[in-house]
């Protein structure tokens, strides 16, 4: 038998703190949980640290998606140091809830070039690294592919910047998908991934885009799944899938059943 690549499924999004929600993804069968800050930082201490405990016996994969307000490429020295006080802010969260991962949008290219953005991306997550170190903070950096050909975050920039600062990933394969007009080469992206030799952080969905990349998401198709499912086992690339679909907590069960 040939031998499968290990899938964890899960979605994007608790709707809250309560430690019922935790506890109702496991009985379903879902393995990981995306916690949402993307328009606030909402949740306490004192919270996080209850759903840790429990979190002992459920054994969900945890992560947090950081605040869409986020570009590390700004113009605006006020504004890049916003950004890294946001993603701090999730990783101390991260650190009392036990999220292996925070994920975030690094940036826009803006005026500037792909080189020169890379460089000052670069430069930004080494001070957040560094800073997160010298706080104890034990989740990883986990910056994610973009959706937007005007976005920075393309696959070989982040593997780049993964092998340069030592940082996760998380691979957005509908992001993929959008940014280059449907077109997305599943062999190539996995050759890719393949060659981390690790476990790898991911999202997907049904997307809709133009010829300036993603516009919205949307529910995650059963044959898109299928295709996804299919390169992920032919590269046997271990991986954890957030669902992030308008039904992220439906279509996470949908991917589970279907795997």
């Amino acid at each position: 038998m040939t031998e499968k690549a290990k899938i964890l499924i899960g979605p994007a999004g608790t709707g809250g703190s309560k430690l019922e929600i935790f506890k109702n993804l496991k009985e379903k069968g879902l393995n990981a949980v995306e916690i949402e800050f993307v328009h606030s930082i909402w949740m306490i201490k004192e919270d996080a640290i209850k759903i840790a405990e429990l979190n002992k016996k459920l054994d969900l994969k945890l992560s947090i998606h950081a605040p869409y307000y986020i570009n590390l490429n700004s113009q605006e020295k006020a504004k890049i140091g916003a950004s890294r006080s946001r993603i701090l802010k999730c990783l101390e969260i991260g650190t009392y809830l036990g999220a292996k991962y925070v994920v975030f949008h690094p940036g826009f290219y803006q005026k500037i070039s792909k080189e020169d953005t890379y460089k000052k991306i670069r430069e930004q997550i080494e001070k957040i690294m560094q800073e997160a170190k010298d706080k104890h903070y034990t989740p990883q950096l986990a910056p994610e592919t973009t959706g937007k050909p005007s976005q920075f975050g393309d696959l070989d920039e982040l593997i780049k910047l993964k092998k340069e600062t030592g940082c996760s990933i998380c691979v957005d394969f509908s992001h993929l998908r959008a940014r280059y007009n449907g077109k997305i080469n599943y062999d190539e992206v996995m050759e890719k991934l393949s060659h981390l030799h690790e476990h790898i952080h991911s999202h997907f969905s049904g997307i809709e885009y133009t010829a300036k990349g993603e516009r919205r998401h949307l529910i995650t198709q059963e044959e898109d799944i299928k295709e996804l499912f299919k390169y992920l086992n032919k590269y046997k690339i271990d991986c954890t899938i957030i669902n992030e679909s308008p039904d992220p907590f439906g279509d996470a069960i949908k991917m589970k059943e279907l795997l």
